[in-house]
């Protein structure tokens, strides 16, 4: 994957002066003052600053293990390069199968399922690829304003990139309480189909999670897909990919088009039918936009495989996946 330019504005009013924003922001790269409609944070790689960003470092999701290595995150020709290689390209095939890893805990990013410490057996290998994640969570978090992430998404078997947001300090609990912010993912096959339809590199999604519990899954999740229905797909160039958080609703955008606004309406609890549940409401003391009145930082990653994205009815090609 390829990220050109990243930039973010406060949240706009229509006054003209210095009017105060709705906007809060935090951080070591957050300004200490600005007002409504300002730039408030931007990279265009022109250097690979280290200040800004923090590598994931961590085996804890699908077939990956993001690390800080400049094989798989670097900056060249004002772009920042996410790429996957082999782990076994670096010690061997044995190693995958009976090999030990263990990322000091400083350093680890994600702990859950074995993500800092993994042995490998025969059934269950060390995470076969190396790749490039980066986040802003010790520099930049931020609550309302826009967006804008021009990138080339990664074409390849099995790849995928995506560009999302996470909850700073996660106020109302554990994921998926505290919400998630896709505002663009990707499968790189071409050739991939779920059901009748192509579900690979012509087509990006974008999504919010949230829920009760990891339990709870109905309704926990309003999801939208683009779909270009003609040559190149999203990985053959950059793409603007915006998103339009107010306190009152989330706008997803691809290259100026609309592709979805998600309401607040009169809370997310009674807006995905958790109110029928017989579940408490774990944004009871939240806005109606509960729970994205919260503070989320940026994440860009390039991740492959897994379960999640990949489910088993999907093909491709002629063929089904291989796991």
């Amino acid at each position: 994957m390829k990220i050109l330019i990243l930039f973010l504005l406060s949240f706009a009013s229509l006054n003209d002066a210095c009017a105060p924003s709705l906007t809060t922001v935090s951080g070591s790269k957050a300004p200490k003052s600005f007002c409504s409609g300002d730039l408030i944070f931007e990279d265009n790689f022109d250097t690979f600053d280290l200040k800004k960003w923090r590598h994931e470092n961590t085996m804890a999701k699908a077939f990956h293990w993001f690390v800080n290595d400049t094989e798989n995150s670097y900056v060249k020709n004002g772009k920042l390069h996410l790429k996957p290689t082999l782990t076994a390209d670096i010690y061997d095939e044995e190693f995958l199968r009976s090999g030990h890893v263990n990322i000091n805990w400083r350093y680890c990013t994600a702990y859950f399922n074995n993500g800092c410490n993994k042995t490998g057996t025969p059934d269950k290998i060390i995470n076969p690829v190396r790749s490039g994640g980066v986040d802003t969570w010790n520099s930049f978090a931020f609550k309302y304003g826009t967006i804008e992430v021009r990138a080339k998404l990664s074409a390849g078997d099995w790849l995928w990139p995506v560009l999302w947001m996470k909850p700073r300090k996660s106020k109302y609990g554990g994921w998926p309480r505290s919400g998630e912010i896709d505002f663009a993912e990707m499968r790189g096959n071409r050739n991939l189909s779920g059901g009748p339809s192509l579900v690979g590199n012509q087509r990006v999604g974008v999504a919010t999670h949230f829920g009760i519990s990891r339990e709870v899954k109905n309704n926990w999740k309003q999801h939208f897909g683009f779909v270009r229905h003609h040559y190149p797909s999203y990985s053959e160039d950059f793409h603007k990919y915006k998103l339009v958080w107010t306190p009152e609703k989330l706008q997803f955008i691809i290259d100026d088009e609309s592709i979805g606004t998600i309401h607040a309406g009169e809370g997310f609890y009674k807006a995905a039918g958790f109110d029928k549940t017989g579940f408490s409401n774990p944004w009871v003391n939240g806005t109606l936009m509960a729970p994205f009145d919260e503070e989320f930082y940026i994440v860009m990653e390039l991740a492959v495989g897994g379960t999640s994205y990949f489910t088993d009815g999907f093909k491709n090609g002629n063929g089904k996946k291989p796991w």
